[in-house]
């Protein structure tokens, strides 16, 4: 967003010069991306986030500045003499919830014309480049007061009137821009009698566009859903300066400002008449009450600051936060993200300044422990840090384009709800409007920076919650820790013949295995299932304790097309709350063996729908305390066999604590097991 200094000057008294004003700015949450010249003016790019769409305008950097300077904001000239709404007739809106609020003002002998040189400038200077000078009012007005407006050519207007409704199917309308553009129903539409004339909050239509010929105006400053409009402008692949406001949120208070202002303006410079006005507000807008009962104290056990509850209230008033009863704020109209208390906390926190919170930790009445949960975690994390994997720390946020993309591990998901996923009101990051039901979106997304860093070999996991819609009666969302694990790429081997050798499905399953062996004895066991995100056939579900608590397997080709990835992707993604909250089993000591093992292999022949862990299970069943373990060692398919089998070999080893056993003894427990291995699962030894 960029803001012009001498813009802001005419607002407010900045009282300080360009350089203090930049740095000023970026301490109270305004970071500049950069910074430039035009003519004798300095120019300040300023990053917004998607959440802040009160500061997309010179007024309300005008606010931010009047918060930390005491000094009052000046409005600009507006006019004050027009008439009120009469003409009820002329705008009707059958979208309510999408467009609750909506003006229109005729304008009548309007002489259009170029733009003088003081408006000229001020549009250049921000980077716009002048059109006529109606136009170029409401882009003004727009980048003063944060308030996209458009104007239409009243007498092409069929019917000489506005309905805001839903696009009707298979309608088009060519746009500003001369492109025929198809209309979805459930994009927000301007229409006259007969046809749309401008995609709502996005652009306007060409065939009721102002031209050199108009003599009569429509202004219309109106009120639209965030969220149409974002799907809208996407949809469309249109993105423009009003869907960019719309989208992060408009004043729906300052609309009839906003209009006498444009109105005053273009009277000035077109020598027109105002005449009929329309405000239709079917839903009046309740402002949001915000509970602070003890703001003082909480601005200082949360950030370690001790300011006065006079300089306080003098803040949130100068923010537009008006304190309706002790205690309780009333939050502007312009602010669509403050809601609770710690809102008000750190709005106070960054006008004092974030350079004047202390360093130090919180004083403490015992000496600290670990959460046993935590002590567990930091096991796991070791585990895997010495098997040679980094750490990522993703935002909890993701774009709604995952939605259908990852599988929720089990228990996350709420079998009552259609709608599974939390969206985000305000969204801090542009785009990202979930909370994230799964990791391996933010795990892929530090994957692909990795790939553009030329870095292709890669081991990763996270720790971290996530989240999902919940029918409880608090309405909390449901949040479950989870763990997932990335690998991909070659292993590389030093002073070895072999240099290298590329990861596989192994490497994944045995590092899974041995981060929970970390912190319990029970085995993970894994069943052959389909996961939306992973390969057919490549793929597994992971059982613990009998219950499923996540997969793993490899990266489905829709993904990796997705992310555009060239390897081969290894992914896991398990409940491991689920393994946290299980009770502990102690770990049993055994003395190192002092007589020696018998080693047997088998090759067999197992129909396809066998798995080792039946083969395993059903010999652990037999219950020979001499048969001490139970390995897999190959499995081979293809030529010589049909199609529905294949051969697997497994190792027993055979061992007493007590003798060294003989031939017989042995031969005797391994034919026993072969013979219930034949009779229970149908396998042929080979």
């Amino acid at each position: 967003m960029k803001i012009s200094y001498q813009w802001v000057n005419d607002l407010i008294e900045i009282g300080l010069d360009a350089d203090a004003l930049a740095e000023k700015l970026t301490l109270i949450g305004l970071e500049l991306d950069g910074r430039d010249r035009f003519l004798d003016d300095h120019i300040f790019d300023i990053e917004v986030t998607s959440n802040r769409g009160d500061c997309l305008s010179h007024l309300g950097v005008a606010r931010e500045i009047s918060a930390f300077s005491d000094r009052d904001v000046n409005l600009p000239a507006a006019r004050n003499d027009l008439p009120e709404s009469t003409s009820v007739g002329l705008v009707s809106i059958d979208a309510p919830d999408l467009c609750p609020r909506f003006t229109a003002r005729l304008l009548k002998n309007v002489k259009i014309g170029p733009s003088p040189d003081w408006l000229v400038r001020r549009l250049e200077s921000i980077g716009e480049r002048s059109i006529n000078n109606v136009a170029d009012v409401t882009n003004f007005v727009m980048h003063e007061l944060g308030q996209p407006m458009h104007a239409f050519d009243f007498d092409k207007l069929d019917g000489n009137s506005i309905i805001v409704r839903k696009a009707n199917p298979k309608e088009k309308l060519v746009t500003l821009d001369e492109i025929e553009r198809p209309l979805d129903p459930a994009m927000l539409v301007i229409c006259d009698t007969d046809k749309p004339v401008a995609v709502a909050g996005v652009m306007g239509g060409i065939d009721t566009g102002i031209t050199y010929e108009t003599t009569n105006v429509l202004l219309e400053v109106a009120y639209f859903d965030r969220d149409s409009i974002r799907n809208t402008s996407r949809e469309l692949n249109l993105s423009t300066e009003a869907s960019y406001h719309f989208e992060r949120g408009v004043d729906l208070e300052n609309l009839v400002f906003a209009s006498n202002r444009a109105t005053e303006l273009i009277c000035q410079l077109t020598g027109c008449s105002a005449e009929d006005f329309v405000d239709v507000y079917p839903q009046r807008l309740t402002p949001a009450e915000i509970p602070a009962p003890n703001l003082q104290e909480e601005v200082l056990r949360l950030s370690g600051l001790s300011v006065g509850n006079d300089d306080i209230l003098k803040i949130l008033d100068r923010l537009g936060l008006k304190q309706k009863s002790k205690g309780v704020f009333v939050s502007p109209s312009w602010r669509h993200d403050l809601a609770i208390e710690e809102d008000l906390v750190e709005e106070v926190v960054r006008i004092t300044g974030y350079d004047n919170v202390g360093y130090e930790l919180p004083h403490a009445t015992s000496p600290g422990e670990y959460h046993p949960f935590e002590r567990r975690k930091r096991d796991v994390r070791k585990t895997l840090a010495n098997l040679g994997f980094d750490e990522a720390l993703s935002y909890s946020f993701i774009a709604a384009r995952h939605d259908e993309s990852f599988e929720p591990v089990p228990r996350l998901l709420d079998t009552n709800l259609t709608e599974q996923f939390v969206s985000v009101r305000d969204p801090i990051i542009e785009g990202s409007t979930r909370m994230r039901p799964t990791l391996i979106s933010g795990l892929l997304d530090a994957l692909k920076n990795n790939f553009n860093h030329q870095n292709r070999d890669v081991k990763l996991f996270e720790i971290g919650k996530v989240f999902a819609r919940t029918s409880k009666e608090n309405g909390l969302p449901t949040e479950r820790e989870l763990m997932g694990i990335v690998i991909t790429g070659d292993e590389t081997f030093e002073n070895t013949a072999f240099t290298s050798r590329a990861y596989d499905f192994r490497d994944l399953k045995g590092s899974l295995e041995a981060s929970i062996s970390a912190i319990t004895s029970q085995p993970l066991k894994f069943d052959a299932g389909h996961v939306r995100h992973l390969k057919r056939g490549q793929a597994a579900k992971i059982v613990f304790d009998e219950t499923e608590i996540g997969f793993l397997g490899t990266l489905s080709d829709e993904i990796t097309a997705k992310f555009k990835f060239r390897q081969p992707v290894f992914v896991a993604e398990i409940d491991i709350q689920t393994v946290l909250e299980a009770a502990e089993i102690p770990a049993g000591y055994r003395p190192l063996p002092v007589f020696p093992q018998v080693t047997r292999d088998v090759s067999m022949l197992i129909k396809r729908n066998v798995s080792f862990d039946d083969i395993k299970g059903e010999i652990e069943k037999m219950g020979f305390e001499l048969c001490r373990n139970i390995a897999f060692v190959d499995v081979f398919e293809g030529k010589g066999m049909a199609d529905d089998e294949r051969s697997i070999t497994i190792r027993l080893d055979y061992r007493s604590d007590d003798r060294t056993l003989t031939e017989e003894e042995v031969e005797k427990i391994h034919q026993s097991i072969l013979a219930a291995l034949k009779v229970n699962l149908n396998i042929k030894q080979r």
